[in-house]
């Protein structure tokens, strides 16, 4: 009996994807915004990376580029890009993307900002509004993306 308990232990390790079997490893870069809190701009799972969400900060200054919408929704496209890139990816490469708005009547402008970043097949994506993001931003962009 314990011979069997051992080879069926032995065979469901044997069948897990190696992405179970993974720790996880983080991606930093200076061409985005260092991380304001305990988080990293991104982290690989296996072969899936979560970027964490980005906000309009200029990563030379530190400032957010809140002149307009248009500039704000750029710098975090720009951010997201760096992260990716880090990371040895592009915006081909992103399946998930949520979009956090302080005010969701800025959508269409938003949006029509960030299509200019992804071809077919678009990535899968939700937008909200929340009552508050960091530094007052009036956007905030997290995305998944895949080797």
């Amino acid at each position: 009996m314990k011979i069997g308990v051992f080879l069926l232990v032995l065979a469901l390790f044997w069948v897990l994807p190696g992405e179970a079997q993974t720790v996880p490893q983080s991606v930093r870069t200076t061409q985005a915004p260092a991380p304001i809190g305990p988080y990293s701009q991104a982290v690989w799972a296996g072969t899936t990376l979560y970027v964490s969400g980005q906000i309009g900060l200029d990563p030379g200054t530190g400032q957010l580029a809140s002149a307009d919408l248009k500039t704000e929704t750029t710098r975090v496209m720009e951010n997201l890009r760096a992260v990716l890139n880090a990371a040895g990816l592009d915006f081909r490469h992103v399946v998930k993307v949520t979009i956090y708005l302080r005010d969701l009547t800025d959508f269409a402008a938003v949006n029509e900002q960030y299509g200019t970043y992804f071809r077919e097949p678009f990535p899968a994506r939700e937008t909200v509004q929340v009552a508050r993001l960091p530094r007052d931003a009036r956007l905030e962009i997290s995305c998944v993306a895949i080797k």
